[in-house]
């Protein structure tokens, strides 16, 4: 089965970004941003250090998150939005989405088949497109802010529990991260690279390769159906890498150094 959190309802702060070390980063700028032949806008993400995880006390945390600063060596770029179904559609032989939609995030799609598409588009493209490292996602799902936000803003940002209907969306409907990524929280749940295993218990690491093997992955995000707890930066669960679920999908990185 699928590792869910908790549903902390009482809980009326959702932490969705919690302090990075030092200054904030500038927003990428303009120029920093490549549209490619499936018009999936990839976004390009600065070298820089973080904290990822969280520090007891924090509204909503899981014991699970151990605080560590992470340092990612080399920049590269992030998809600005989850893949669509069209997008997927341009690549692979099917989909099984329960909602279609041309501009609806791809789901029911298994952590292999996510790294299929990765494949296919990386010899459209000639370049290296994969999922995600879960530090990546936790980087690039910070943006740099320092200062959680309430409920009332959670609303602006993500589709989830509260005001999803019970259904996904088109993507870019919510208001983007302060780097121009959208529904980085909420909407759909995204695979990332890494085995889920429990963090490394140090206090600095270099770009985390999270565990060598395992069967089950690393899902980010929370989605449409998600509660607070799941709707944070910091949130992570564990899904069996064969499991094609409604609620997950997938975002793209392509290395760049």
């Amino acid at each position: 089965m699928t590792r869910r959190l908790p549903r902390a309802a009482v809980v009326i702060v959702a932490a969705l970004a919690l302090p990075s070390h030092g200054q904030a980063l500038d927003a990428p700028a303009s120029s920093d941003t490549v549209v490619n032949s499936l018009g999936i806008r990839m976004v390009r993400m600065p070298a820089g250090s973080f904290r990822m995880g969280s520090f007891p006390g924090t509204p909503l945390r899981q014991e699970e998150e151990f605080p560590r600063r992470v340092t990612l060596t080399r920049a590269f770029r992030i998809a600005s939005t989850e893949v669509t179904q069209r997008q997927w559609l341009a690549l692979m032989p099917s989909n099984r989405s329960q909602r279609q939609g041309d501009d609806l995030p791809v789901t029911s799609v298994s952590w292999k088949e996510a790294q299929e598409f990765c494949l296919e588009l990386s010899h459209k493209e000639g370049a290296t497109y994969r999922l995600p490292t879960e530090a990546e996602w936790e980087y690039a799902c910070r943006a740099g802010a320092d200062l959680p936000v309430g409920t009332a803003e959670l609303g602006a940002v993500a589709w989830y529990a509260d005001n999803s209907e019970e259904t996904i969306h088109p993507v870019r409907q919510k208001r983007p991260n302060a780097w121009g990524l959208y529904d980085m929280l909420g909407n759909v749940a995204e695979w990332t690279l890494d085995a889920y295993g429990p963090y490394p218990r140090v206090e600095e690491e270099k770009d985390p390769p999270g565990p060598a093997a395992g069967s089950t992955r690393v899902v980010r995000g929370g989605a449409w159906r998600s509660f607070p707890p799941a709707i944070r930066c910091a949130a992570r669960t564990g899904t069996p890498a064969s499991y094609q679920l409604p609620h997950v999908g997938l975002r793209v990185v392509q290395e760049i150094e």
